[in-house]
């Protein structure tokens, strides 16, 4: 995804982690629920990259609490 998360302000930051991790736990209720190979697969690859986008932004937050 590449996107520069260092134009945020820290509460919009917390907001977005906050966005990140409501949508990987909907998208973990919906692997459990969803049947087939290929449903499983598209939720398992959205997850991967919502788990992806959240731990940038939890080191850019990070980072700034350190300053």
């Amino acid at each position: 995804m590449g996107n520069d998360y260092d134009y945020l302000s820290t509460d919009q930051l917390n907001d977005r982690i906050a966005i990140l991790e409501d949508n990987i736990r909907q998208l973990i209720e919906q692997a459990a629920a969803a049947s087939g190979e290929q449903n499983e697969s598209r939720i398992a690859d959205r997850i991967s990259q919502q788990n992806d986008e959240l731990d940038r932004l939890i080191k850019i937050r990070e980072s700034r609490q350190k300053k």
